[in-house]
């Protein structure tokens, strides 16, 4: 495939990859964040799969059932038809908890004929760091390496198991099913239960869905993102990941590789934000919970990121052995950046409080602790706000005046205080509201350059650099401000090709950056609609939907010429500013929805 056309699957437990031939080419077991037991993705030969093999008679459709995360590859040949749907098991259990298991269901539905296809069963556990060995017991197929790691996987089937582990033909003329867990199960799954657990979790989606905001257009696309967005939160923690894969490249051949699967503090908040805008609740609570967790001390910095865990010590590695996603290695795993200072990310979670606040202000737990996160942000941002950091885009080399950094300190102060109004404290207004004087004076002054006539990079540079662009989405300044209009315009000028964004186009620690950023286009578009261009704006948003995959799904980057997604998949950032960008230029039809969303 010369894309990343692949659907994802999971039960925010973990996920798996399914190519649009029905392939398993990535999925972590028991948790996002595990081993491989499944990455042909990184590495073609020795990655590992499950998929399904037919002759060349067949064709090969997919599709999502509509509004739910259930995924159903259609293999036919005219008279020779038979499904196989995917998905990881999630739903509501009697006692209020959710029905999550580290497991996958391929439920193969027999639709016409007799189709006959091989079974591709290939795990390779830990990485495939070490041999994987599969055996055929009474009832399961049970795969385990014993390596670098003990660790074990269960297959379950009615299928023929022999003809299974064997890759034979099998004639398909009934319903059949694939269960791979990570555990033994106590009762040997059936066919009726795996038809029950299909059932279940497409209701759960539905259910779901039903309890999200709708919108006059780009309904379609809002909702995909809606479910991709769910699928990246962590249930047992709150955690929100960037996106499931580890090192898939911004730029084939190159080593621009890093691991996702972590919460990083800026994308987790700005999805909990759009989520709580689309009336979800539940997810919201749990990441707050995941916050206040995180910060026990009133003075404790927050780490940029953490593991979904909450771990802060998330180090990096490389695996050596994986060729990476089109021999583009290395393959990481862990990520060095956890320990950057970026001092954006107080603002970035101060808006989402604001944000919860005035959305669920009646049903708010933990009020106290949010209060006292509240002063301890401010207190954090007037200790170092005028300090460098390493920016939004996470330079390894040396610290500078982000504009971005110093537009979101004024951010946590601007949102502290309008917290602190909601809230009724009062004592701590005067001075907070002088520091944002003094915060908004310092940017005005120092971020501008005459010669760019723009908004810049960092202090004292002529850099253009797209996430300027947010400055007026977080009220810094108002739209047809003519500073900011200048912005706009000078960032299309220098910035903009073919209609996506570059995030910058100076020289970073990797050299000069190759491929677009594709939340950058997003907002982008965003500042075009506010600056008054509304038809453009429309018209370059319609565009960048149509380089979605086949099911509407996006990576992190884009390729300018080939429009190939390229980067980690899915990913946050870009599914949460499609719905961001989508609900700018749509006309909300149901304002109020239930809030007391079981998301």
């Amino acid at each position: 495939m010369n894309n990343l056309d692949y659907g994802v699957i999971g039960n925010c437990r973990s996920a798996a990859l399914v190519s649009k031939n029905g392939s398993i080419d990535w999925c972590c077991l028991p948790q996002f964040d595990s081993p491989s037991v499944f990455g042909k993705l990184l590495d073609e030969n020795i990655g590992g799969s499950l998929g399904f093999e037919v002759d060349d008679s067949y064709s090969i459709n997919q599709q999502y059932i509509e509004n739910t995360v259930v995924l159903v590859t259609r293999f036919s040949n005219g008279l020779d038809v038979f499904e196989v749907r995917d998905f990881m098991p999630r739903y509501h259990k009697p006692n209020g908890s959710y029905h999550s298991p580290p497991e996958l269901i391929r439920y193969i539905k027999h639709v016409s004929g007799k189709p006959t296809v091989k079974v591709i069963y290939n795990p390779k556990l830990e990485y495939a760091k070490g041999d994987t060995k599969t055996y055929i017991k009474n009832d399961f197929i049970v795969s385990l390496t014993d390596k670098e790691a003990y660790d074990t996987l269960f297959l379950y089937t009615d299928l023929d198991k022999e003809k299974v582990t064997r890759g034979e033909s099998i004639e398909i003329i009934s319903d059949h099913f694939l269960l791979v867990g990570y555990h033994e199960k106590l009762f040997v799954p059936t066919l009726k239960m795996a038809y029950l657990e299909f059932e279940r979790t497409k209701v759960y989606w539905l259910n779901w869905m039903e309890r999200t905001t709708d919108y006059k257009k780009y309904n379609t696309q809002i909702a995909r993102s809606a479910m991709t967005l769910k699928l990246l939160s962590y249930d047992k923690t709150g955690a929100i990941l960037a996106a499931v894969t580890t090192s898939l490249p911004e730029t084939i051949g190159e080593v621009r590789n890093w691991d996702y699967r972590f919460c990083w503090i800026r994308d987790a908040s700005m999805v909990i934000k759009v989520m709580s805008t689309l009336g979800h609740q539940n997810i919201a609570k749990r990441y707050l919970k995941f916050i206040i967790n995180l910060i026990p001390d009133k003075d404790e910095k927050l780490q940029i990121m953490y593991g979904i865990n909450g771990e802060k010590k998330l180090t990096e590695e490389f695996l050596e052995h994986l060729s990476g996603y089109r021999n583009s290695s290395p393959v990481r795993i862990g990520n060095a950046a956890y320990k950057q200072k970026q001092n954006d990310i107080y603002g970035i979670l101060m808006d989402m409080i604001h944000q919860l606040l005035l959305n669920f202000s009646n049903d708010i737990e933990d009020g106290e602790a949010l209060w006292n996160i509240t002063k301890g942000i401010v207190w954090v941002v007037n200790k170092h706000w005028r300090e460098p950091d390493k920016g939004i885009w996470e330079f390894r080399s040396e610290d500078q005046h982000f504009t971005f950094s110093k537009v979101l300190c004024w951010v946590a102060v601007d949102k502290a205080i309008k917290v602190s109004k909601l809230l009724g404290k009062s004592s701590k207004l005067a001075r907070w509201q002088l520091l944002e004087e003094t915060i908004k004076a310092d940017i005005m002054e120092n971020a501008w350059s005459d010669s760019a006539q723009a908004f810049t990079q960092s202090y004292g540079s002529d850099d253009l650099d797209a996430s300027v662009l947010l400055m007026e989405n977080y009220g810094f300044i108002e739209a047809k401000h003519p500073k900011y209009v200048s912005t706009v315009k000078s960032i299309e000028r220098e910035l903009s090709n073919d209609g996506l964004l570059y995030r910058y186009k100076n020289k970073d620690d990797f050299g000069l950056p190759s491929s677009s950023f594709t939340i950058c286009t997003f907002w982008f578009i965003n500042s075009l609609f506010k600056i008054g261009e509304e038809e453009r704006a429309i018209k370059h948003f319609e565009k960048l939907l149509s380089y979605s995959n086949h099911l509407g799904l996006f990576s992190e980057d884009l390729d300018f010429k080939t429009k190939r997604l390229l980067g980690n998949f899915p990913q946050a950032y870009s599914h949460l500013a499609l719905i961001e960008t989508a609900i700018n230029l749509s006309n909300v039809t149901k304002d109020e929805k239930v809030r007391d969303v079981l998301s």
